[in-house]
């Protein structure tokens, strides 16, 4: 036999038997899954909400136009502290002053009136006292006269001049008395006459008043929108007026963020959080929730879910939630951006898991994995399974016995930012399956594992 024969015969021998080592271990390996293991460990776990927003004061205020004018002068800028009275701005004020000026004239016109109606109505009564006085001489004078001419003891003209006189009396003292009823009228007019010029003067002091602008609250004029020779409209029916600065108290500073609906219901009044703000990157400020909204609101418009246009609305719904910093920085602004992480419970030295080593089955896929048929099983976290395998009704973890993989139900508490809180299921130092993605969805209840508990590779992108 020549000796490439004998090269020949050699090699396929050894390839038949590379084979059938291959085969043998192929045929061990089958249905052996590679996973990753981790144990169940005590320690201290938080569960968090994390939202974002933007920094406001707690008090803040819109000046709005409240008359109709020309801005001649904007006294302040923006970023100037100002107290509570400060002018802002002033609006053009010719017409008004004027107004007020000429009803203060109207004013004065009617006062001297009504002091001339006061002093009509004073004669006018002391006229009438003395009509009074003359009437009673003139009532005796007649009374007299009509015995004595009864008796015949005077004559006939001196009875009819008495009684002459005793009836111009009468008629002086109605005269009188109506005379009092005149001035008295006319006093009453030109009081009225005096209240209404009173009100329209103050109608025009208030009309000239707002051509000056004052501050409503303390606080940093934050924002300016309007310039010296705009025109500012006051606000109409349902039309608010123009908007022309804001001022915010900026002594107490709070983080206004949106909580996603499936969070809002761990979240409670007075709980600690803690703020970032963009602008003062690598610092945390402490702070504690003092408002929790009550009303959804949509993530896309803003809008609250309540209304009549979105009422039916299926879209993503967030929650209002303030907190309040309890040292905030100097120099902070409203309009911030700012994350918060809200601290919702705490458990010192509870039982924890990784929350990827959760998973859920039905009580149809455990029953077929101990009977040996085949069947998918569904992480908890996924999203991408049909409707039917993710009505799930036990929630639980693989548990490594030996090379085996055996699932046991858990009950759960709290969420951390990796871990979760186990109530029961699990004993300190159990190994436990935490990945990969692709073997917790696929491994079943009994099946042989092979743990690689190794740092995976990376590919060299530079190659």
């Amino acid at each position: 036999m020549k000796t490439w024969q004998k090269v020949m015969i050699g090699a396929g021998a050894v390839a038949v038997l590379g084979g059938m080592v291959w085969y043998s271990i192929s045929r061990a390996n089958q249905g052996v899954v590679s996973v990753q293991t981790g144990r169940v460990q005590r320690q201290d776990l938080t569960s968090m909400v994390t939202a974002s927003g933007e920094v406001r004061p707690r008090d803040y205020t819109n000046v709005l136009g409240e008359g109709f004018g020309k801005i001649i002068d904007i006294a302040v800028k923006e970023g100037d502290h100002v107290k509570k009275g400060d002018v802002l701005l002033h609006l053009e004020n010719v017409q008004p002053g004027a107004d007020v000026q000429a009803q203060v004239a109207t004013i004065d016109s009617a006062t001297a009136g009504m002091k001339a109606a006061e002093a009509n109505y004073q004669s006018a009564v002391a006229t009438l006292a003395q009509r009074q006085a003359d009437l009673e001489k003139t009532k005796l004078d007649w009374q007299r006269t009509q015995e004595l001419y009864k008796e015949q003891l005077i004559p006939k003209q001196q009875y009819d001049s008495t009684k002459a006189a005793y009836d111009s009396a009468v008629a002086a003292l109605t005269a009188s008395q109506a005379q009092v009823d005149q001035t008295r009228a006319a006093r009453e007019q030109s009081r009225s006459g005096m209240e209404q010029s009173r009100a329209v003067l103050t109608r025009a002091q208030d009309v000239l008043r707002k051509t000056t602008y004052t501050a409503p609250i303390d606080g940093i004029v934050s924002y300016i929108a309007v310039r010296v020779g705009e025109n500012v409209v006051p606000g109409i029916q349902n039309a608010q007026g123009a908007f022309l600065l804001t001022i915010s108290d900026m002594s107490v500073v709070t983080a206004e963020v949106k909580v996603d609906e499936t969070d809002i219901t761990s979240v409670r009044d007075g709980e600690v959080a803690e703020v970032m703000i963009d602008a003062v990157p690598g610092k945390i400020f402490k702070g504690h929730v003092t408002e929790v909204g009550e009303l959804a609101i949509l993530r896309s418009s803003g809008q609250a879910s309540m209304t009549s246009t979105t009422a039916n609305t299926q879209e993503a719904r967030d929650f209002k939630v303030v907190v309040t910093l309890d040292d905030p920085p100097a120099g902070v602004r409203p309009g911030l951006s700012a994350t918060a992480k809200i601290q919702t419970a705490q458990r010192k030295n509870s039982l924890t898991i990784p929350i990827q080593a959760l998973a859920e089955r039905t009580q149809k896929e455990i029953e077929e994995a101990k009977s040996g048929k085949a069947g998918s099983v569904t992480l908890a976290a996924s999203k991408s399974e049909s409707a039917a395998s993710q009505k799930t009704d036990i929630q639980g973890v693989f548990l490594v016995r030996g090379q085996k993989a055996e699932f046991v139900p858990v009950q759960t508490g709290i969420t951390g930012v990796s871990d979760i809180e186990v109530l029961s299921g699990l004993q300190e130092s159990d190994t436990i399956v935490t990945g990969s993605y692709k073997a917790l969805r696929t491994l079943r209840p009994g099946a042989t594992i092979k743990v690689d508990n190794s740092a995976p590779k990376v590919s060299d992108s530079s190659s």
